[in-house]
């Protein structure tokens, strides 16, 4: 798939929308939970992907790993610890409480992309990151009355992850290795089932149970994780981040309107910034974008 980069705005929105999905349908499961839930679903990633990864990459995409680099395995590791301690955080506190907490991924990775990588952060990127997180801290401050300490730590670990993921993959591509990353996704569900499985037996959930997590392991988590690593060859680090805030703001609203988890006026408040900071940093570049001056590569 060729994308410029206004396509590849368009499918991360998608792909932070499939990923949005996961707090509304945890709150219909039956009978599993904690480290049961995330086996389950990093299960089903890892079969989804046993058949998706040939058909995107070709055939031999599984004998790569043999001469695959440390920067491949870091960004497994990455996608495992990303992929375990969401599933995990959202069965000990709330879908807003996780999703804010979340939300300090664009920070963390403006600041690493800076530090190792030396990118240029464009102004404009700047300020939206910070009115973006103004935002989250508004909405995160609505939530202090009712956070989990362990849940929001161990959501923690998914924008740690996830800063430390996407400026791998930035460093790589720009180094000019051209390294498919797209198997590390299955590397990182392959890790999270080997570690959660010992902690999720005996196994109690149901039929009904399982169908949701196989749900959740194909479309809102292998086939988006996919496409995201596909974005990121075209988006630099931190602006990718940025456009990942939407799915806060997705997740909040369909665990709202699907399972009643209703998010607070301030909340509400916080996500209309967000996506304010959004729509005015992509209109500031589409405008710098159309004049003949060129302008600083965006970060």
């Amino acid at each position: 798939m060729k994308l410029n980069h206004r396509r590849a705005v368009l499918l991360m929105v998608l792909v932070t929308l499939m990923w949005s999905t996961a707090g509304v349908v945890t709150r219909h499961l039956e009978s599993a939970r904690s480290f049961e839930v995330t086996f389950w679903r990093s299960c089903f990633t890892t079969l989804s992907l046993l058949v998706l990864l040939p058909m995107v990459s070709g055939r031999g995409v599984f004998l790569q790993l043999r001469r695959a680099s440390s920067a491949f395995w870091l960004s497994g590791v990455c996608w495992g610890v990303m992929f375990t301690a969401f599933m995990v955080a959202l069965t000990m506190t709330s879908v807003g409480n996780v999703l804010v907490t979340m939300a300090m991924g664009p920070l963390l990775t403006a600041v690493l992309a800076r530090i190792v990588i030396g990118h240029h952060v464009a102004p404009r990127t700047w300020v939206a990151v910070v009115v973006a997180g103004a935002g989250m801290v508004y909405m995160y401050a609505a939530q202090l009355a009712h956070i989990t300490l362990w849940g929001t730590l161990v959501a923690l670990c998914v924008p740690l992850a996830g800063a430390t993921n996407w400026t791998i993959t930035q460093r790589a591509h720009e180094r000019g290795h051209d390294i498919d990353l797209m198997p590390a996704v299955w590397v990182g569900s392959v890790l999270s089932c080997v570690v959660t499985l010992p902690l999720a037996v005996p196994l109690q959930a149901t039929a009904h149970d399982v169908g949701l997590l196989a749900i959740l392991g194909v479309f809102q988590l292998a086939i988006p994780c996919l496409l995201s690593v596909r974005v990121a060859q075209i988006l630099k680090a931190p602006e990718m981040a940025l456009l990942q805030i939407l799915e806060v703001v997705f997740g909040i609203l369909l665990a709202w309107w699907g399972a009643a988890e209703a998010p607070g006026a301030a909340v509400l408040t916080g996500g209309l910034v967000v996506i304010a900071a959004l729509a005015g940093h992509e209109l500031l570049r589409w405008r710098a974008t159309s004049q003949a001056a060129p302008e600083p590569v965006d970060a």
